[in-house]
Formats: structure tokens, C-alpha cells, sequence
């Protein structure tokens, strides 16, 4: 494991603790840039807004995927203009429009939030240049479209847009359309980006102007589990700029944005929690760990939904469960002697376990686990106020060897 040593110098002085490592979201992010040539990143604030790990990706020329107000107003604090900060949700208050709309490009979810912006922007004598969330005709994986809370059906918004010439302070300059995360075959993605760009195109024939930019949202994954393959993303950049020479007479000037969602943070990220207690129960051996269901609750989540499917493993629901055996669990021991464990939290609910029946070295009370993927969709996700245990720091080792906290 990588960074052992400095892991456990900081687990001197923590129970549990998150720990990232600057150095592969640099990477992470170089690959795309390398791999993507003509293509603009937006970063998933969502999938980690710890201060310091923004900053950085900032660094690397990203822009920042808001999902809500606060989101855009963190964005906006690391010196990124409004075309760099694309505000997608749906269900937007009166409130987070009027606090994003001068800060940010915000994408309208609904032809609600359409007047609503006209009405805002009216108010400031402003023209407000936008996009639109498509529900479009198609899925990653067929031709034919499926309901959705997000965004406009394609069809509605063919029917909707004669009405647009009635708006007078917004324009609309891009469209922006979110299937799918955690995507690992570049042939599927390879395919929805193709519709994409079609999509483009009627809807520009639609409108009568040419577009600003195409948002065609996230879906690159990472591997989870030993077994997963990594998503091919030199393959995947390659044909994504063979589209846009194919398309570029109808496309020239439209910008090309992608969402990164897990995939710049989820692998530079460990969480590592203390053993607690140890105890045998009816000849089930039991480690009790610091902070696990409140402090990292994906591998606990997995757990819950693994033990009530059975036998049938369900399909991922991101960003809550991804699939089984999505985390490795790492121990901070030399043992070599294995025993059989159940490894469990130190809440107060029997719901608080992170892997059943697993073969590990022998663990000791002080002993520590580590546990992979845990860069994106960790600590936000996690009820760190449930039973008022103390929250897990944020730790990042940065490139020049020193570890700070990841909100200083």
C-alpha cells in the first residue's frame, strides 16, 4: 500500500481519518486533459468540496459542476468565472437563482425555472445566457428515451421552443444532458457521446443560432472491484475528436464540456479507521472499528443492500451503492496468521457493519484498516451527526510531502 508509513503517523493522533494524496488527482486530472484533446472539464464539486482538493483541480484548469448555490459560491471563491461554473439541478428556489445567476451559468431544469430566470433577469435589466437540461430520446444503452425527475423531455422542449420568442432577457447558449455515472466501457460512452452531438445539432436547426456549448455531463467510471477493468480513456478521447471533426462544420465554435464526476477524486482517497474492541460472539469474531457507517457509510450501505438482496446482486444506485466487493479492506498490521471476522462500527445500531465473514490478518485492539476509494462520495455522504461521535478529519498528503487538513 502506498503512503503506509505516513498513514500511520497520522493515525498517532486520529481514531479515523480520510487521507488523499494530491499527487493522484494530479494525475487523474492530466490523464483526461492528455487523453481528451479539444475537451473542457467541469469538476463534480458533489463528489468532494473539501477546500484543498478544489483548489487543486482548480489548479489543473477545470471548471466547477455546481449542484447548488453554495456549490457555485465555493466554486466562485477559487477565481472561477460564471462560464466556468455550470449550476445543474433540479427544483431551484426563487433564492439560488437570484444568488447564482451573476456568478455562474445556470442550466434550467424545467421550463418553470425558464420564467423564473426570465422574471429574475427582468428585474436586473439583464440578459441571462443559459442552458437547458435535456431528458433526451435515447439512453446510454438504447434509442429510446425513459421518464426522469431531470430536466425536459426532448419532445417537450421541441413543442416549448416557439415560446422562447416571447423571453426577452435570457438566451439560451447550451444544452446539458446527465444519464449515467460510473460507466467503465468506452464503447458505451463512445456511443451516448455521438448522440450527444446530435442532439446538438437538432436543437441548434431547432432554435436557429448556433450554441455556446454542449454539456454531455459525466458517466466516465473508475474501478472498484479487483475484476473491474479501467475505463479506456485514450481510446474513448480519440473518438470523441474523430465526432468533432466529423461534426465540425455543423459544431464549429461550440464548446465541449465533460463532467469528471468520481472519476479526478474517488482513487486518491483511503479512509482509515482504529480497532476498537475485539470479541468473539457464539464463534463469530467481531472488529469493532471507530466511525464506520457515520465516518465512510458506502461500504455499510453495500452491506445492507447485499444482505437483503441474497443471492440476486441488484444493479448500482450511484452514488450510494456501486456494486459488491466495491472497497478493499486494507490492515495496517504485519500479522500473517488469517482468522475469520465481521468487521463492525462503534454506533449503537446493528446496521453498522462494513463486511461480513472476511479472511483478514489477525487484528488487535490499535490496529488500523484502510479502506480503498474513498476520494469521492465519502465524507458527504456520511451521518457524521448521528449519535454526536467526533467526525473524521480530511487529510491531504500534497505534493511536496507535507499533510495539512483538506478544509484549512
Amino acid at each position: 500500500m502506498e503512503n503506509k508509513e505516513m498513514i500511520l503517523e497520522q493515525a498517532k493522533k486520529y481514531n479515523s481519518f480520510y487521507f488523499y494524496d494530491e499527487s493522484k488527482i494530479i494525475s487523474a486530472a492530466n490523464r483526461l486533459k492528455e487523453d481528451f484533446n479539444g475537451i473542457e472539464f467541469l469538476y463534480s464539486l458533489k463528489s468532494n468540496p473539501a477546500p484543498a482538493i478544489v483548489k487543486t483541480i482548480v489548479s489543473q484548469g477545470f471548471g466547477a459542476d455546481a449542484a447548488s448555490l453554495e456549490e457555485v459560491k465555493l466554486a466562485k471563491r477559487f477565481g472561477l468565472p460564471p462560464e466556468k461554473i455550470q449550476y445543474s439541478a433540479p427544483g431551484k428556489s426563487k433564492v439560488d437563482i437570484e444568488g447564482a445567476l451573476a456568478i455562474s451559468t445556470i442550466i434550467a431544469d424545467s421550463t418553470n425555472e425558464v420564467f423564473l430566470i426570465e422574471e429574475m433577469a427582468k428585474e436586473r435589466n439583464m440578459t441571462a445566457e443559459i442552458g437547458i437540461r435535456i431528458n433526451p430520446n435515447f439512453t446510454f444503452l438504447g434509442d429510446e428515451g425513459i421518464s426522469s425527475k431531470f430536466g425536459i423531455d426532448e419532445n417537450q422542449m421541441y413543442e416549448w421552443i416557439p415560446k422562447l420568442s416571447t423571453l426577452n432577457h435570457i438566451k439560451i447558449v447550451g444544452i446539458h444532458v446527465h444519464l449515467r455515472s460510473q460507466e467503465l466501457k468506452a464503447e458505451v460512452l463512445e456511443a451516448y457521446y455521438k448522440k450527444m452531438l446530435l442532439l446538438a445539432i437538432a436543437f441548434q436547426e431547432a432554435i436557429g443560432y448556433r450554441l455556446t456549448f454542449i454539456n454531455m455531463g459525466s458517466g466516465l467510471g473508475i474501478p472498484y472491484a479487483k475484476k473491474d477493468i479501467p475505463l479506456d480513456t485514450k481510446y474513448l478521447g480519440e473518438k470523441t475528436f474523430s465526432f468533432m471533426k466529423d461534426f465540425q462544420e455543423k459544431l464549429e465554435g461550440v464548446k465541449l464540456i465533460l463532467e469528471t464526476g468520481r472519476y479526478v477524486v474517488g482513487e486518491s482517497g483511503y479512509y482509515i479507521t482504529r480497532v476498537m474492541d475485539k470479541k468473539v460472539s457464539m464463534g463469530t469474531t467481531f472488529i469493532i472499528l471507530h466511525n464506520t457507517l457515520n465516518g465512510f457509510i458506502r461500504p455499510s450501505l453495500a452491506q445492507l443492500v447485499l444482505h437483503y438482496a441474497k443471492e440476486n446482486t441488484p444493479d448500482g444506485s450511484e452514488p450510494l451503492f456501486t456494486s459488491k466487493d466495491a472497497f478493499q479492506f486494507v490492515p495496517l498490521t504485519e500479522e500473517k496468521e488469517e482468522e475469520e471476522v465481521t468487521l463492525m462500527g462503534n454506533l449503537c445500531t446493528a446496521s453498522d457493519v462494513i463486511a461480513r465473514d472476511m479472511m483478514m490478518p489477525k487484528l488487535n485492539v490499535g490496529d488500523f484498516i484502510a479502506i480503498s476509494n474513498a476520494g469521492s462520495y465519502g465524507a458527504v455522504l456520511s451521518p457524521m451527526q448521528f449519535s454526536w461521535q467526533s467526525p473524521p478529519p480530511q487529510l491531504i498528503l500534497r505534493c511536496d510531502g507535507s499533510v495539512m487538513d483538506a478544509y484549512d
